[in-house]
């Protein structure tokens, strides 16, 4: 049993890159600028479902398998467990502070929430850090094709199919051209027509948007 794991580790990149880019995106809008407070919100909103669904399928579909099946290493699983909870803690905190935010943008409710930010990235690259070095290891030996494909199944029956495409587009964006191969020739070939067609050019125009100076 040995499992290729490096998909995650390309997902993992896209959570790293927009936690970053988030506490940059907050802390350069005006005062008052809410229009441009609500792009960036809106755009938290697709991040945090992406990590939220992530999570629930590891805790659903990742650890009890690995627990089953593994002895000594437990206790790194349930250090996995434990540090999604932090994240969890964090994101609960993100949850009132974007919002006060959006409505006014405000300066102090705009700070506020860039320390957020800070300490939920902080929380965030600690765990990924973590389940990269030792737990994914970890999985490649003890977990099936079927059960890692799974994970991505739990995702996409998760996520509503526009802001699939969004999240599909984070990841794709800092995958080297082998990397992007396999993922879109892991897509049935409707799917990749689809990504092609409509996803692509719409995730041009969102990131734009997002990222606008």
């Amino acid at each position: 049993m040995s499992v290729n794991t490096q998909d995650m580790e390309i997902v993992h990149r896209a959570f790293r890159r927009e936690s970053r880019m988030l506490m940059e995106l907050v802390a350069g809008v005006a005062p008052g600028d809410t229009a441009r407070a609500k792009v960036i919100a809106d755009h938290f909103r697709d991040y945090r479902l992406g990590l939220k669904n992530h999570h629930e399928g590891e805790d659903e579909l990742l650890w009890p398998p690995l627990l089953s099946r593994v002895d000594l290493e437990a206790d790194i699983v349930l250090r996995m467990e434990a540090q999604h909870e932090r994240v969890a803690a964090t994101l609960t905190r993100l949850d009132a502070a974007v919002p006060a935010w959006e409505a006014a943008a405000g300066a102090d409710e705009r700070d506020t929430l860039v320390a957020a930010l800070a300490d939920h990235r902080a929380v965030l690259l600690e765990h990924l850090d973590d389940e990269e070095a030792t737990l994914l290891p970890l999985a490649a030996e003890h977990i099936t094709e079927k059960e890692w494909a799974s994970l991505g199944d739990h995702l996409v029956a998760n996520t509503p199919k526009f802001t699939l495409l969004t999240l599909f587009g984070l990841v794709l964006e800092d995958a080297n051209p082998a990397e992007r191969a396999t993922l879109l020739s892991a897509l049935p070939a409707p799917v990749r027509g689809i990504w092609h067609i409509i996803g692509r050019p719409r995730y041009a125009r969102h990131i734009s948007r997002v990222r606008a100076a």
